[in-house]
């Protein structure tokens, strides 16, 4: 089954229909063979979810073997909102075409990223129409907060994960979201592992499975 982007799909492990499907978006410069990884290991517990790990829309920057959502490089805060525009444009297309090929509703929907992805994850996920049962975030940020608070639609399950050493995206990033999510009455779940630094930790990994589950099954 093709996709209009290019993705790394892990089948479920039980034969039948897929229950619901998860969607994972990796970082900036990374792929979607990158965050398959998560997905392999989530997926031992939820034999019934369909992964999507798509590359994003635009080969990096900085690294040409590797993709972005949007370029951070010499950007202006307004440069990298419209950028992450048109990156939500594709995000929200994939979703609709997992929804379809796969006969599944919003609400057998969850959308997931590290870093980069969790950010236009955020941003995709809060403004959509239709809305998706929920969002699992690493190491992200909210791109832009007034953007955002100008345009919430729908209200997913969110859980945010952090690092407390992360000098990539500081934590103080997920504390900025929490207070704008808790302003704005999302009952979110969050998370800050000690001495860990841009990257997800084995207890965030078991963290989104655990979510997963509530949410999804």
């Amino acid at each position: 089954m093709s996709y209009s982007l290019n993705t790394t799909i892990l089948n479920p492990l039980y034969k039948g229909k897929a229950k619901n499907a998860v969607i994972l978006c990796h970082g900036y410069g990374g792929d979607g063979k990158d965050i398959s990884l998560l997905a392999s290991y989530w997926r031992t517990y939820l034999p019934e979810t369909l992964f999507i790990c798509p590359d994003a829309p635009e080969k990096c920057a900085v690294s040409p073997n590797g993709f972005q959502w949007f370029d951070l490089m010499d950007q202006t805060k307004e440069q990298i909102l419209i950028k992450s525009l048109v990156a939500e444009i594709k995000l929200n297309k994939l979703i609709d075409e997992v929804m379809i090929k796969n006969e599944l509703n919003g609400n057998q929907i969850a959308l997931g990223g590290f870093s980069q992805g969790c950010m236009i994850s955020l941003q995709t996920g809060i403004k959509r129409k239709e809305k998706i049962n929920s969002i699992v975030g690493y190491s992200g940020k909210i791109i832009d907060v007034n953007h955002l608070q100008n345009n919430i639609v729908s209200r997913p399950n969110i859980i945010l994960m952090h690092g407390d050493k992360d000098e990539i995206v500081p934590a103080s990033f997920l504390l900025q979201a929490k207070e704008f999510f808790k302003k704005n009455n999302y009952e979110i779940e969050t998370q800050i592992f000690k001495n860990c630094e841009h990257r997800i930790p084995t207890e965030g990994s078991s963290l989104g499975l655990k979510f997963l589950k509530k949410n999804l099954y």
